[in-house]
């Protein structure tokens, strides 16, 4: 991947990468991810793409901002990005909280773009899994980011991917124990209690939305929801996974991003 790059906006400054040639693609992380996350997905797509990955605020490399985050405090961080790119117009991905944060920019900033991808996101909540998510932020705010990772693993990769790569286990671990506490739970929150489901009507640009087989928190039964409601969208249900797509199965990913981006269609809008 290219050399990290840091821009300021307002108290907080950014850990950005661009890579690649081609039309421009933003992709935002979940809660307690980074830029990296996207690393398997930027090398297949980076041929085709001019690609801005970075790491939200509170993760990663970026400034460690303490206190209370609001989603639209993420939205105006990654279009300050994008206009630093010179991204008038973007295709737009997002994964988990990323996805969140995707949703709320097409129904604020539809303008700016092109296409959008909804990866293991959320709407729609129940009630029964509103209250599993709040649960799963109590014990986050009662406990440690390492603790939330060991008892989330089985959510988010499948047994034999998790027997299989060690390695890549290990470093999940290490990067989420260097999480932040504090800006953990700060983003965690937003996640938990974030719902555009009563509005997804007002998407009206071409959208691809995916989510693993037996992702437990993201569930197909949503990302159906968010198809229905969503004009003109794209579903795909990836047999055999769970949450963590981007790390188990970038290349499926990356596959279902390169079709769908490329293929030529009328904006819904």
């Amino acid at each position: 991947m290219a050399e990290a790059q840091r821009h300021t906006v307002g108290d907080v400054t950014l850990n950005y990468r661009i890579d690649g040639r081609g039309d421009p693609l933003i992709c935002i992380h979940g809660v307690g991810s980074y830029l990296e996350a996207w690393s398997g997905v930027v090398e297949r797509l980076k041929d085709s793409f001019t690609i801005l990955t970075f790491d939200l605020r509170g993760h990663g490399h970026s400034s460690r901002v303490k206190g209370h985050y609001e989603i639209d405090y993420f939205v105006n961080e990654a279009l300050a990005l994008a206009d630093k790119a010179g991204f008038s117009t973007f295709n737009l991905a997002g994964f988990s909280l990323g996805g969140l944060i995707a949703q709320r920019l097409a129904l604020t900033h539809l303008d700016r773009l092109r296409k959008l991808v909804l990866l293991s996101t959320v709407a729609g909540r129940t009630p029964e899994e509103r209250t599993r998510v709040l649960e799963r932020l109590a014990a986050l705010r009662a406990g440690t980011p390492a603790d939330h990772h060991n008892a989330s693993l089985s959510r988010w990769l499948t047994e034999e991917f998790q027997a299989a790569n060690p390695a890549v286990i290990a470093g999940l671990r290490q990067r989420d124990a260097e999480n932040d506490p504090e800006c953990y739970a700060a983003a965690y929150r937003v996640l938990a209690e974030t719902d555009f489901g009563g509005f997804l009507d007002q998407i009206r640009c071409p959208t691809l939305i995916a989510t693993g087989e037996d992702d437990a928190g993201s569930n197909p039964r949503m990302a159906r929801y968010m198809h229905e409601r969503i004009p003109g969208s794209t579903l795909s249900i990836l047999p055999g996974l769970r949450h963590s797509i981007l790390i188990e199965a970038p290349q499926t990913v990356a596959n279902l991003m390169r079709d769908f981006l490329t293929t030529k269609e009328a904006n819904l809008g």
